[in-house]
């Protein structure tokens, strides 16, 4: 007897649907033959699935079997085709007749040799791409049910047993759909416990985070070693505006992937902060692998990634960061095809400013030669360092500023800042495909950045003193868009201008460009 049933595996972050076909026919021998261009945790699944219905109290099919997994010529490298295969054998072997009402249904999850259920990966993906199919029910995993639920159009029907999903599929056991609630979510899931009022001193670097923040600029901070450079960044998130349903999603799926949600955790409602090691390969930035993976730029998707110690990673590997900061995609191809992963994210680096790291500190002697500072600072090159917007110092804090007891500016402070001028750029956007300054075009940037004379006088001297190339021209025009922002001025007026040139000179002091 033929059997079909419903499934997705995932390339990439997206679900591809497959159909899983059991037929069971008479054979001299007991054989069973897998089909349909299966990976190894695929093909291994067959002694799984025969010890589960032994086990689930089920018998197991003696007779010639033929799986086949379509379309043909798509990998297939899942654990989550298990419950189908499964169903598909009881089908096929007259154990269990199909309700009529849930035909339309799909299946995902893994089985244990007891016949229970594991959480797989990419459940967000597959439920929407079952809702998109126009799916009325979708069957999986208790421990993903949570996450499946997110998706609105689709009933999301949680098991623990081989046995409930056969319950469920012949309508003899009646199982209420998953429920999700936003509120409840952003309760357990979307709270931060750090805060900038944790940083004592620095309100220069905590202006400049909240202008990067504000407009989506990316920033390096240079400074010594233990002047807070890691705190500042680590609490950029905080001061970020919510992340809204649809970012959430986006976020998610990624995560879900890569199965990197929390057990339990339905959504992403957390902006991601992603601080790889020095160390790390260029896939492992960019993502990569035989079947494309996400990496740490794609991750970082909606929130921030943070390069620490920056000349320390490896040149080649800052390269690749190139093109995904323009374009905010990563396109990664291979034989089988190519897969593109989103890469909307906040760049955050900071470094020392040589390899001793007390260049400019006042109060330690710097031993480095000219020569080992400029091999340092070489590592990093100029198409990257004129790629990101904001450049700052990050100066020593001195005794009575960590002694005060007085607060210093907090993240809610902060964020009303951000989230106001992000309202006016939303405002201001709401034609258009960008919605911050900082990803500007040159025609966004020619309406939208209007300068008194006085202003635009300061632009042209700042060109001719300091050599500035056109990217920094537009960078410095769309920092200044944000600074009129947090102040809520439509034109940009000298004292921004010169707050945005400032910006912007802190690497020629040090790189002698």
């Amino acid at each position: 007897m033929l059997s079909r049933l419903a499934t997705y595996t995932l390339l990439g972050i997206e679900a591809l649907p497959v159909d899983v076909e059991v037929d069971i026919s008479p054979g001299a021998l007991p054989k069973t033959i897998l089909v349909g261009l299966a990976e190894a945790a695929v093909k291994e699944s067959t002694h799984r699935i025969e010890r589960a219905l032994v086990n689930s109290g089920y018998g197991r099919p003696i007779d010639r079997i033929v799986i086949n997994l379509s379309p043909a010529d798509l990998p297939k490298d899942a654990a989550s085709l298990d419950l189908p295969i499964a169903l598909g054998l009881l089908i096929s072997d007259e154990q269990i007749d199909v309700a009529e009402q849930f035909v339309n249904s799909v299946f995902v999850g893994e089985l244990a040799l007891d016949g229970s259920l594991r959480p797989v990966k990419g459940v967000l993906s597959i439920a929407l791409a079952a809702r998109a199919a126009g799916r009325t029910h979708i069957v999986v995993p208790a421990a993903n049910a949570a996450e499946a639920a997110v998706v609105e159009g689709i009933d999301v029907i949680a098991v623990e047993m081989l046995a409930e999903a056969v319950g469920f599929l012949t309508g003899n056991l009646a199982l209420e759909p998953a429920e999700f609630s936003w509120e409840g979510a952003r309760v357990d899931y979307g709270q931060y416990d750090i805060d900038y009022v944790d940083v004592k001193g620095q309100e220069s670097a905590k202006r400049a985070v909240t202008v990067a923040a504000a407009g989506c600029h990316h920033i390096l901070m240079i400074g010594s070693p233990g002047t807070g450079k890691t705190l500042l960044s680590q609490r950029l998130c905080t001061i970020l505006p919510e992340l809204q349903p649809e970012e959430s999603l986006e976020t998610t799926r990624i995560y879900s992937a890569v199965a990197r949600l929390e057990p339990g955790q339905p959504l992403m409602l957390r902006r991601p902060f992603r601080s790889p090691h020095h160390t790390i390969s260029e896939a492992g930035l960019v993502g990569g692998g035989s079947i494309p993976k996400p990496g740490e730029i794609s991750l970082a998707h909606h929130g921030v990634l943070f390069l620490d110690e920056l000349p320390e990673f490896a040149r080649r590997t800052l390269e690749v960061l190139r093109q995904p900061l323009e374009d905010q995609l990563v396109t990664i191809s291979r034989a089988m095809g190519s897969v593109t992963f989103p890469a909307n994210l906040m760049l955050v680096a900071a470094m020392n400013p040589c390899p001793c790291g007390f260049r400019s500190d006042p109060r330690r002697q710097c031993n480095c030669t000219p020569m080992q500072i400029e091999r340092y600072l070489s590592r990093i090159s100029g198409p990257l360092l004129d790629r990101i917007d904001i450049h700052i110092e990050v100066p020593p804090v001195p005794f009575r500023d960590l002694s005060d007891q007085v607060a210093g500016t907090s993240s809610g402070e902060m964020r009303q800042q951000v989230v106001a001028a992000r309202d006016r750029q939303l405002t201001r956007f709401c034609h258009d495909v960008t919605s911050v300054n900082g990803k500007m075009q040159p025609r966004e940037i020619r309406k939208h950045c209007k300068l008194t004379s006085s202003a635009e006088q300061l632009l042209r001297a700042a060109m001719q003193d300091m050599g500035l190339s056109a990217r920094a021209h537009d960078k410095i025009l769309r920092i200044s868009r944000t600074i009129a922002d947090l102040e809520d001025m439509e034109t940009i007026e000298e004292h921004h201008l010169s707050e945005a040139i400032n910006f912007r000179t802190l690497d020629r002091n040090f790189w002698q460009q």
